[in-house]
């Protein structure tokens, strides 16, 4: 298959302008693409909005954190109180109400 020669300089004539525009165009693109091209601007009220929610819930986490420390305190001060419950001399356990014992868990 022959290439006439008439088509070389149509095909050049007709490239040449489309490489020229078209890279300083796909190039800008690529930038506006980088750079995250318009990103939606968040107004002021939303973002002190948003940071008195982040301060909340932060508050929040310090105060789950208090509460399950208080909690692993009681379960080892129980631990202990169980401990020492059954080093009695004769093996006697004091009876609390608020402290569940194996005879009034199978009662149940």
């Amino acid at each position: 298959m022959a290439i006439d020669g008439v088509w070389v300089p149509i095909v050049l004539f007709s490239t040449l302008p489309i490489i020229v525009i078209g890279l300083p165009l796909a190039r800008a693109y690529a930038k506006k693409m980088e750079r995250g091209g318009d990103a939606p601007q968040i107004p002021s009220d939303v973002s002190a909005r948003l940071e008195r929610m982040e301060q909340a819930i932060d508050a929040i986490a310090v105060e789950i954190e208090r509460v399950s420390e208080a909690q692993r305190f009681t379960t080892r001060l129980l631990a202990d109180q169980n401990g020492r419950a059954t080093a009695l001399p004769g093996g006697a356990r004091p009876q609390h109400a608020n402290v569940p014992t194996p005879e009034r868990v199978d009662a149940h």
